[in-house]
């Protein structure tokens, strides 16, 4: 990971454009700090996945996103 005042320009919009949603940076997300391009398609692919059209409710997704990390022994 770099910190976000040497990742040039991409990477400062890509980090603003997490904390406007989300308020911080989490490590989750930070871990793309070489590839902001793969970060900006990371949070296009969680914002799809759960906020997207589907026939799961928000809590069946986000139950299965907790069974997942428990199971994967991941405190996320």
């Amino acid at each position: 990971m770099i910190d976000e005042s040497g990742g040039g320009e991409p990477l400062r919009e890509a980090f603003a454009t997490v904390r406007g949603t989300r308020g911080e940076v989490a490590n989750i997300l930070q871990i793309h700090s070489l590839r902001p391009d793969v970060l900006k398609a990371h949070l296009q692919l969680y914002r799809s996945l759960m906020f997207g059209q589907s026939d799961l409710t928000r809590r069946e997704r986000e139950t299965i996103a907790v069974a997942v990390s428990a199971l994967n022994r991941c405190h996320y």
